[in-house]
Formats: structure tokens, sequence, C-alpha cells
């Protein structure tokens, strides 16, 4: 019997498959990679560097929904109806020249949403850096490196789970180019700083030069080391949260549209994620006519940002020749500085049972960065033979 999807968010009843498979046409992904890098000293122990690396990629994994309604463009001057496998109440027509998902089933409408692994995906990656290093004197060695870097390409998520924030498959795959903006994983900014100090205190030293015995074993040997590390924050896509097209991907890949006559900053950011529970508003956005593609392009708009400050204090104990003992004193996010993670969960714009209304997680933040956690501080001991 015909089997067709009464629910955009369900497969169909009678579908036993959700068929998955791989191109037929399989390829190596490939990347080529080049670097450009001048390096110039300034004096005998401090360096600047600055260089550019890019790099192509093509032959990449792509995941794509290869059931789904194919799009058309309306020529009828009444409009067309659109809509796909939405049920008749959602359907809504269309003006001549809109680009729209027919009313009808799925290419075999036995089976449900598929997956398929095809390998037509490209990546591109730009990015400039400047570094400068300074060698030990005086006791005190440190480099700094900046880079602005940017990736572009039509998606970053061969699984959902691999990419959070961005969609799991391509929201129209019979035009790829729809779907091709900033990598889920690309960042804009960083900036990377680490030092090393041995503190000049203890006998000929800068402090406590005449110090000896005892109060010299106490004062000197001591090294502070630092290390800072800033970000920006990570692409993020806002979802409509249903198959708004009806073209019959469940995976729901499916973008909201911009609300021309929104005024205000779309972007709330943290603090403005502390006063409200929002880390953007939802109210900047729109459905989309049923049937038809939203307009926010994939990485369109920017996750928290990211900071994080490790220091440690170290002790040399000399107790023989060829035995020392180091005490060594060390502190991860000694600012105890909260870094949050995308609205992942929160990144669904509109209410799944009514999509008229925003959905209440719209823009929450649920969880914090990992690796980075709270203030941690600890203390070792350790024996060098």
């Amino acid at each position: 019997p015909t089997c067709s999807a009464d629910s955009p968010l369900r497969e169909p009843a009678c579908a036993i498959y959700t068929v998955g498979g791989l191109d037929p046409n399989m390829h190596t992904p490939t990347v080529q990679q080049w670097t450009l890098e001048i390096e110039r000293a300034i004096t005998s122990d401090l360096a600047i560097q600055v260089g550019y690396v890019g790099h192509q990629s093509y032959h990449l994994s792509t995941s794509m929904d290869l059931n789904t309604i194919k799009p058309v463009i309306c020529d009828n001057a009444a409009g067309c109806l659109s809509g796909g496998v939405r049920p008749a109440r959602f359907r809504v027509t269309v003006p001549q020249g809109s680009e729209y998902v027919p009313v009808g089933a799925r290419p075999n409408p036995n089976l449900g949403t598929t997956n398929t692994w095809v390998y037509m995906g490209t990546a591109s990656y730009h990015a400039a850096n400047i570094s400068l290093t300074k060698r030990s004197r005086n006791g005190l060695s440190y480099k700094t490196n900046y880079t602005w870097g940017k990736i572009m390409d039509i998606s970053s998520a061969i699984l959902g789970p691999s990419a959070d924030n961005d969609t799991a498959t391509l929201r129209n795959p019979y035009n790829p180019k729809l779907s091709r903006g900033i990598g889920s994983y690309s960042l804009k900014h960083q900036f990377n700083a680490n030092f090393s100090y041995q503190l000049p205190f203890g006998n000929g030293r800068g402090i406590g030069g005449g110090a000896t015995g005892l109060v010299d074993k106490v004062i000197s040997g001591w090294q502070w080391n630092g290390i800072f590390n800033a970000q920006s924050g990570f692409p993020m896509t806002p979802v409509i949260g249903i198959n708004q097209t009806g073209n019959g991907d469940t995976r729901i890949p499916d973008v909201p549209i911009l609300d021309p006559n929104f005024h205000g900053k779309v972007i709330l950011g943290v603090d403005g994620f502390k006063k409200t529970g929002k880390y953007f508003d939802p109210n900047a956005f729109l459905l989309p006519p049923t049937g038809t593609f939203g307009n926010v392009s994939r990485g369109r708009f920017t996750g928290p940002g990211f900071y994080n400050l490790d220091m440690s204090l170290f002790k040399r104990i000399p107790l023989k020749e060829r035995l020392n003992l180091q005490f060594r004193a060390e502190a991860f996010n000694i600012l105890n500085h909260a870094n949050f993670n995308n609205p992942t969960a929160g990144n669904v714009v509109f209410d799944t049972s009514d999509p008229t209304k925003s959905a209440g997680s719209a823009g929450a933040i649920t969880e914090t960065a990992p690796l980075h956690g709270e203030r941690q501080i600890q203390f070792a001991l350790r024996l060098e033979f």
C-alpha cells in the first residue's frame, strides 16, 4: 500500500527502512595546503614571525537525505501550492518565481529519511598569524601568538552529534551551495601567550643577593609560569525545529528568516543571557512560509567567546649533585571565569508543537565549556634524578 508521512516530525507509520548508504563513486578526501612565513630578529633575544596558512579540501564526506522532494520554481501567475509532505492545513500558496517544495510524497514514499555519505563536499581555510618570541634572558622567556582565520564549507556534520552548532544535513540536497557557510569549527580570533620567569630571589640575584644558608635555600630557585588563551566563539546556526519545507528530511535542517522589521541586537551575548536567560533574541526570527527555505546562512552568528588563565609556581630544591626535588603549585582557571558552550539545545527557535510561538528554550545556554571548569588548585612534589 501507499505510505506517506502525515507528520514532518516522525517517520511514516508503515516505513520499515531508514536507509543509509555511501556514494557509489567513492573518492579519497584530499587536502592541498600552503604556507608562507617571514621571520625577523628584533634584538638578540626577541624575534617576530608573520605567516599565512591556507588549504583547500575536496571530496569530503557530506551527509545528505536523498529521499527528499525536489524544490522547483513556481511558474504560475496565480501562484503555486507548497508544503511537500506537510498536512493540508499547513500548505500555502507562494507567488510566481518563488522556489518551493511542491505538495507530494517523497520520491520513494515507502521509505523514510535516508542518510547517505556523498563525497562531494569542499572546504577552504585561510589564516594569518603573527607571533612574538623572547628567548630567556635575565630569567624571563615568553611567546605570544595571534591568529585570524576562517573556514568555509557546505557541512561540518558527518553525523548529527559531530557538530551540535550545525545542521545535521544539507537543507536542500539538490542545491548544496545553499548550505555553504562558515564551518562549525571555525575560529575567527585566537590569542595565546605563555611565559616562564625565574624569580630574582637568592644569592647573587637582584633580591636577597647576599642571602646564605637556610635563607638562601628558602628564597632561591623559584619559577613563575603562566598560560593565557583567548578566542572568539564558534559559529552557530539557529534552526526552526520542524521540517518547515516539507521536503521530508526529519533531521530538520531548516532555518528561519531574519525579521526585516526587527530592531535591536540579535545576539544578546553572555551578559544578556545572565540577565534574560537568552543568548540570542528569538524575536529576531520569523517562520518561513510552508514549503520554502529560510535565509539565515550557516554560521551566521557567533557563540560565546572564551578566555582562560593558568598559572604555576615551581621551587627547585637541590638534594645531591644529580638529585633534585621540585615543589609545584598549579592553578587552572585561576580567575575562576565561566566559559559557556553554544546554546546547542537552545538553537531551536520555534516551539515544535506550535511553530507560531517561540520555543521556551530558544537562546538558552545549558552547558559550560568542557575541559575548563571552575578554578582548580593542586600541589605536587616531583623527584628528579
